[in-house]
C-alpha cells in the first residue's frame, strides 16, 4: 500500500512512518519542513506541505491507498484550528485524487466518558480543570475536525487516544468500539493501531478509542508535562 501520513515530523507522525515502512508498505511523510524530516528510507518520500495551504496539497495525496492524519498542536489559552482546517483541506485532495481510505487522530479528552474502565480518581479532578482551561481550544477543534470528518463521504475512522506518553515497543492495548481504558495512550500504541486500520474496513464510518494498560505514568506525571510545555 501508498500510504500519506499528514503531521509525520511530530512525535507520534514520525512513529507512524516507522510502523508503516515496518509493516512493509510505501510511506508518503507531508511536513512543512522537508529538509528537516529525520528519516530514510527506500520506501519513503518525504513531501513538503502544509496543511492550512490548500495548493501545496496538489498532488500529494495522488495514487494514495490510505490516508493517515497524526495532526496535532501544543495545549494553548489562544484559539486553535489547525485539526479543523487541515483536516477539510486534506479532505478536499482526497476528493480531488479519489482517495477513499482517511484515518485521523482525535482524542477521548474532547468527549466525556462516564463509563470508562478504571479511571483513577485524579482523572476527575483533573480532566475537568483541562478541558475547561489549556484543553479548551484543543478539544474544540477536534471536536470540529470530527464533524468534518464524519461529513466528509470518505471511508474514515477517528481514532481518539487518551493521554499521550512515549514507549519504545507496542504493547498489548486495548483498541476498538469500547470504553477507554485507565487514561493514557502510549504514541506507539496510537501509532500501530493506526497503521493496522490503514489496510482494513473493521473501522470504517467508525469512531474507536486506544487505550495503554501497562507501563502507564501517573495523572501527576502527566500534568507537570503539560504544564513545562505552556509556561
Amino acid at each position: 500500500m501508498r500510504i500519506v501520513i499528514f503531521g509525520a515530523n511530530g512525535p507520534t507522525g514520525r512513529l507512524l512512518t516507522t510502523r508503516v515502512l515496518d509493516a512493509g508498505h510505501q510511506a508518503v511523510a507531508v511536513t512543512r519542513r522537508p529538509t528537516d524530516f529525520p528519516m530514510r528510507h527506500p520506501r519513503l518520500t518525504v513531501a513538503g506541505a502544509d496543511v492550512r495551504d490548500p495548493a501545496t496539497l496538489d498532488g500529494v495525496v495522488h495514487g494514495a491507498d490510505a490516508v493517515l492524519s497524526s495532526l496535532g498542536v501544543p495545549f494553548s489559552m489562544r484559539a486553535i484550528d489547525t485539526y479543523s482546517v487541515g483536516t477539510a483541506n486534506i479532505v478536499a485532495a482526497m476528493r480531488a485524487a479519489a482517495v477513499p481510505r482517511l484515518v485521523v487522530t482525535s482524542s477521548t479528552g474532547a468527549f466525556p466518558y462516564p463509563n470508562r474502565v478504571d479511571p483513577p480518581f485524579a482523572l476527575r479532578i483533573v480532566e475537568p480543570v483541562i478541558t475547561r482551561t489549556i484543553g479548551k481550544s484543543t478539544y474544540d477543534d477536534q471536536r470540529r475536525m470530527e464533524s468534518i470528518v464524519r461529513g466528509s463521504g470518505l471511508d474514515w475512522t477517528i481514532v481518539r487516544p487518551s493521554g499521550l506518553f512515549d514507549l519504545a515497543e507496542p504493547t498489548d492495548y486495548v483498541a476498538g468500539e469500547v470504553e477507554p481504558v485507565g487514561m493514557f495512550t502510549a504514541r506507539i500504541d496510537l501509532a500501530d493501531y493506526m497503521t493496522r486500520l490503514a489496510g482494513s474496513s473493521d473501522g470504517t464510518g467508525k469512531t474507536v478509542v486506544v487505550s495503554t494498560v501497562e507501563h502507564t505514568p501517573t495523572i501527576w506525571q502527566m500534568v507537570r508535562r503539560e504544564a513545562v510545555k505552556t509556561g
